[in-house]
């Protein structure tokens, strides 16, 4: 198993595991392996630094740290990394424990607030407008990008 280090066009960072690097390049070649927030297939390597196993119990081995280029630190975590994570949390559980309504948002949304249907939790899409009329009528809604990637089955 290979686990690479990958960036999209956008620079978002994210991991990849593939069977060998040939099944990276076929892959990548055939637009398969994208960003899991923007669906970017204009995907590259990072540099990263390998983790070696010499043997079951390695209890006084130091582990190799990668180089964040970016920031010039050895080791250091990136702030940026923790809140996409923290992003990519929460649209996994919006995703999990809502209905998907599509474009018809702003009418579910108001018949459950007007007690015409049955209030659940929904998400879907809805304008910039509709939104805003939604507000004025005091209904509450909280406008959220979800990845591309969780809107649809993942192989």
């Amino acid at each position: 198993m290979k686990v690479l280090d990958l960036q999209c066009g956008n620079g978002h960072g994210f991991e990849g595991w593939f069977g060998s690097e040939a099944d990276y390049i076929d892959q990548k070649a055939r637009a398969l392996v994208q960003c899991p927030m923007c669906s970017d297939s204009q995907v590259q390597k990072k540099l990263s630094a390998p983790r070696l196993n010499f043997g079951p119990r390695n209890e006084g081995a130091v582990p190799l740290k990668a180089i964040d280029s970016s920031a010039g630190t050895e080791g250091g975590a990136d702030p940026m990394d923790a809140l996409t994570q923290a992003w990519l949390d929460i649209s996994k559980h919006v995703v999990a424990t809502t209905t998907d309504v599509g474009s018809q948002f702003a009418e579910e949304a108001r018949k459950m607030h007007y007690g015409e249907a049955e209030e659940r939790a929904i998400r879907g899409r809805a304008s910039q407008e509709e939104t805003q009329s939604l507000l004025e009528e005091g209904i509450n809604v909280l406008p959220l990008l979800l990845p591309n990637a969780l809107k649809k089955p993942l192989q």
